[in-house]
């Protein structure tokens, strides 16, 4: 770490950092621990789904002042308060992202305050190739955040509708778009760990954002499907994690709880492609 500067990563106990090989990263404090073990566990969820490159690349450091990978920066260390010893999250900083706006049916239909529905196979068949690639992208999202239970995208800002008619017309929370046109998953703290404490709050939101979708990449619908078959989605995302991450753990996995109900919502998940499939 070459140097560390406050503002443009969230929260103000957050730094961009800047590396000695020239590259940026945001590195991220939590108020507590599990958010960065939602950071981290999303991030590799992402992975075991075969979606990992809608996610920055991201990687766990230890804060330790006397520390070679922070030896530059020990004066900037002491201004940040964070503990030493914290686990923390680097994230790479990608250039030139753009804010997105949620298409419809999920911007027109919600902001009406219409029940969201799927599109129908004639109104599918009317749209052109870039329109098809758009819709598969969020259904990857919506997908992920209903798998993580993450409330801190596209579902607070349905919550918000009560308040604000509008909401849906703006950028979507912790979205946004790279140069190519590829969406990029943001902040994923809330996922997993966070998200599942808060399900009865935010499932009346999630749930029906998952089933206003009909069409899937073919890709996340089989793995889904083989994660649903060897009832190996946990074992499966910690494999990964930990070989993968090195400071594991010192963060911990998921509980068994936890574990239990990321299985069951995998299975929702193949229950409701299979019901699209039928229909």
């Amino acid at each position: 770490v070459a140097s560390l500067e406050r503002g443009g990563c969230g929260r103000s106990s957050n730094r961009l950092a800047r590396l000695s090989d020239g590259s940026r990263a945001c590195v991220r404090y939590g108020i507590n621990p599990e958010q960065i073990q939602g950071e981290a566990l999303s991030y590799h969820l992402a992975g075991v789904l075969g979606m990992q490159e809608r996610l920055p690349p991201m990687a766990l450091a230890l804060v330790e002042a006397r520390g070679r990978q922070w030896e530059p920066v020990r004066e900037e260390l002491r201004g940040s308060h964070w503990a030493e010893g914290a686990v923390v999250s680097l994230t790479r900083w990608v250039d030139n992202l753009t804010a997105v706006v949620a298409p419809a049916p999920w911007g027109t239909e919600a902001s009406a305050g219409r029940r969201l529905q799927p599109l129908s196979a004639g109104e599918l068949g009317g749209l052109p190739p870039s329109q098809l690639v758009e819709l598969v992208q969020w259904s990857d999202l919506i997908l992920f955040d209903y798998l993580t239970a993450n409330f801190d995208r596209l579902v607070s800002n349905l919550f918000s509708l009560q308040w604000d008619p509008r909401v849906m017309r703006r950028a979507t929370s912790n979205l946004l778009r790279a140069p190519d046109g590829g969406l990029v998953f943001m902040d994923n703290e809330a996922g997993l760990v966070h998200g599942y404490r808060l399900l009865a709050m935010w499932d009346p939101y999630n749930e029906p954002l998952l089933r206003s979708v009909c069409v899937f990449r073919e890709g996340t619908a089989r793995r889904v499907a083989e994660l649903h078959r060897r009832r190996s989605a946990a074992a499966e995302l910690r494999r990964r994690y930990r070989a993968r991450e090195p400071l594991w753990a010192r963060l911990g996995f998921l509980s068994e709880r936890q574990a239990e109900l990321l299985q069951a919502r995998v299975d929702f998940v193949h229950r409701h492609i299979a019901h699209c499939r039928a229909q």
